[in-house]
Order: C-alpha cells, then sequence, then structure tokens
C-alpha cells in the first residue's frame, strides 16, 4: 500500500463539495468554539471552505490546510469572491509544519480518512506541536456503528457481499454554471479486524443529457471508538480531554453516535 493518504477529495467530487456541500450545525458549533478557545485557529482538512469562509467572513483569525490542492483553489476562490484573503496550506495532517502556532486547532470531517493508524497518531502529534502552551484540540469522529445499515457489514455473513452493487441512480445536482455532477457511492470492503472501511465514488459531468466525463475514486476510512481516541490523544501529549455528544455541550452518552474531543494541552 502507499504511504500517500487514498482520499477522493479532487475533481468533480471537489466542486461538488464546494457547490452543494455548504451548511451543517458544525459551521455554527466551531465557530463558537474558536471565540471561546481563542485565536489565532486552524481549520485542518479545510476544504472547500465550508466552515473557513464563513469563519473569515465573521472576522475571525484562521488558517486553512488541506491535502486536496482543487479543493483548496475552490476554497480561495469562495473566499475571494467575498472579498477575503484566505491564507492557505496543502499539507496532508500526518505532515503539518506550517509557520504560526495556535490558540484553537478544528478537524472536521477530516480525521481517520485515508491514511494508516500510524499516520493519524502522527497528526495528533503535529497537532500537539502546533498549539500554544494554553491551546485547545477539537476533533469530531464518527463512531463505527453510526450508521445501522454499514455497522452490520462487519458480520462475516454481510460482509461477502461486498463490494455493493453501484445504486441505479446516482445524487444528481446542478451547479451555478449550468453544469450537472451525479454521484454514486458505495461500499467496496470491510476490514473489521483493522477497523478500515474502503468506500468507492463515482462522478459524472453532465451537459444536458450527455456524459461529458466520469471519475472514479476510493476512499480509506479508519474508524475509532471512544477509548482508543483517548489513548492515542493522551499518547500525542494532550492530558485533558472532555468528549462531547456531537455539535452540542452536552457530555458524550451511549446514545451518541458522533462525538467531539475537545482536547487541552
Amino acid at each position: 500500500m502507499t504511504d500517500d493518504p487514498q482520499v477522493w477529495h479532487y475533481g468533480l467530487i471537489a466542486r461538488w463539495w464546494a457547490e452543494f456541500n455548504t451548511d451543517g450545525p458544525e459551521i455554527g458549533f466551531f465557530d463558537s468554539a474558536v471565540r471561546l478557545h481563542g485565536e489565532p485557529a486552524l481549520d485542518v482538512a479545510c476544504g472547500a471552505g465550508r466552515l473557513l469562509v464563513p469563519f473569515l467572513q465573521a472576522g475571525l483569525d484562521v488558517d486553512g490546510c488541506d491535502i486536496s490542492p482543487d479543493m483548496l483553489a475552490l476554497c480561495e476562490d469562495k473566499a475571494r469572491a467575498a472579498g477575503l484573503t484566505p491564507r492557505l496550506y496543502p499539507q496532508a495532517m500526518h505532515e503539518l509544519d506550517l509557520p504560526r502556532r495556535y490558540r484553537t486547532i478544528i478537524v472536521c470531517g477530516g480525521f481517520g480518512l485515508g491514511g494508516s493508524r500510524a499516520q493519524d497518531q502522527d497528526a495528533l502529534r503535529r497537532f500537539r506541536l502546533h498549539l500554544q502552551p494554553d491551546g485547545t484540540l477539537l476533533l469530531d469522529n464518527y463512531l463505527p456503528y453510526e450508521d445501522a445499515s454499514e455497522w452490520s457489514l462487519w458480520v462475516d455473513e454481510e460482509r461477502r457481499k461486498l463490494p455493493q452493487p453501484w445504486p441505479a441512480e446516482g445524487r444528481r445536482n446542478r451547479a451555478a454554471d449550468g453544469d450537472e455532477i451525479e454521484l454514486w457511492t458505495r461500499v467496496a470492503d470491510v476490514d473489521p479486524l483493522d477497523q478500515v472501511v474502503t468506500r468507492q465514488i463515482r462522478a459524472v459531468l453532465w451537459s444536458g443529457e450527455t456524459a461529458v466525463r466520469q471519475e472514479d475514486y476510493t476512499l480509506l476510512e479508519r474508524l475509532y471508538f471512544r477509548n482508543e481516541l483517548l489513548d492515542m490523544l493522551d499518547r500525542a501529549g494532550f492530558s485533558d480531554v472532555e468528549v462531547l455528544d456531537g455539535y452540542s455541550d452536552r457530555p458524550a452518552s451511549a446514545g451518541s453516535t458522533v462525538l467531539v474531543y475537545v482536547a487541552k494541552v
């Protein structure tokens, strides 16, 4: 296996994220977190700027980094269209090496994607090194059983049916320039021993009813339970960690499916 993280955030997929993935409760939650824990802040895996651009529009001092130059280019376009000049860095999180240190680092929807467990541990260590002495890391993570239908794929009988067939129809949306993009996704493999899901995505660019281009990508998603991540944060040098129930101020419970780790230096 290559050491390069295996992700799908390029080409048409990056365009889809920039055009159609623009809202969500994470924006307000992490905005409040930056205001509470302090600036400057870093948005790791900032993508096309779903969080970063609203932060900058609100006057917050936030930098962004992402592994995908395609996503960063779209983020810069979106920011400049709003009269903003973002500081963006094309870096994988496990190779993070930036000129600033931050009061707050946020990782929204990016941890565990593409790389190895060792690279995820390296990423946590680098977050710690990029925080100021009183800094805070906020990292969200979906628990392996968050999607009940996918959780069933951990069972051997269901796993033998993989890869899933492609859906008969994808999700098709019209972009601002009139092009239409259609996406299909499926689970290709589940390794319950290594706790990794292999996902595949297919994107087709349509002009009217003519398919202009098709792109296929694969993404590896490494899954973590709460105690695993707590141990990894401890090994990375974080000594005070609070675990929240999703994008709220409530402590995590047995019913939580999305956790947010608030880790202090």
